[in-house]
């Protein structure tokens, strides 16, 4: 039992993004700061590798799509039930 607990503890914690159908779009292994800017490590499609890069201009551009609602889902998310 101890082996298998020893397992699941060595595991990497991965972000699934999903499409409308439940389906994999990408699986975020590493979110890192470079600078000034939010580099996001991952696979797309769970083959592909990706890095992505957020830069301050682009935080502030997303900042600019949320409405109240939906800031106050990203407030509440980490303590709301779900798969």
């Amino acid at each position: 039992m101890s082996s298998v607990m020893s397992d699941a503890k060595k595991k990497a914690p991965v972000m699934k993004i999903l499409d409308a159908q439940d389906k994999e779009l990408m699986a975020v292994r590493k979110l890192e700061r470079d600078g000034d800017n939010l580099v996001i490590r991952g696979k797309i499609f769970g083959a592909m590798p990706m890095v992505a890069k957020v830069t301050p201009a682009e935080a502030r551009a997303a900042l600019k799509l949320l409405d109240a609602k939906t800031i106050w889902l990203l407030l509440t998310l980490l303590f709301r039930k779900g798969g």
